[in-house]
């Protein structure tokens, strides 16, 4: 049992547009420089993710992506979903006809019930705390990004103050 690459890079696509879509639409073509995704297998997953209203597209000049709900209501759980991405530990699919019998097999619950909490445990994550932990990394460049803008600003203030 693994979450797969299209789980995985919806995830990351995901925090990426939630950094950076303070500055206006981002771009697929941006993230998929940045995070060493193809372009049209982030096209695939983000025409799934505006179906399921998670983000939402700007066309023309100056398009791309924003998120369409505020990322405290986004859960990992839901990113997931929205690409069909199965979490399923049992061999059966959870349609308890193991192995191909009719029955379920001796250890159909004990997987039911992994799938159970990993889909809890990441219905509990949100888009928001995955930002903020990027946001705290020494080595993230957007951790100090609004911070030099407001020093900026600061600055302009002070200097037009004499």
């Amino acid at each position: 049992m693994r979450l797969t690459t299209k789980g995985r890079f919806a995830v990351t696509a995901m925090i990426d547009l939630a950094l950076r879509q303070h500055g206006g639409p981002v771009t697929l073509a941006g993230i998929a420089e940045r995070q060493k995704i193809s372009l049209s297998y982030l096209e695939q997953l983000f025409g799934k993710l505006r179906r399921h209203q998670l983000v939402s597209s700007v066309r023309g000049p100056g398009g791309g992506y924003c998120l369409a709900r505020e990322m405290d209501t986004v859960s990992v759980a839901d990113i997931i979903r929205a690409v069909d991405e199965p979490l399923d530990a049992t061999s059966c699919g959870g349609k308890g006809d193991c192995h191909g019998h009719e029955q379920p097999c001796m250890t159909h619950n004990l997987w039911t019930s992994l799938n159970e909490r990993m889909y809890d445990y990441l219905s509990s994550v949100h888009l928001a705390q995955l930002v903020h932990e990027q946001r705290n990394r020494p080595e993230c460049a957007l951790a100090a990004e609004p911070r030099s803008a407001n020093r900026q600003r600061r600055m302009t203030v002070v200097a037009t103050a004499f």
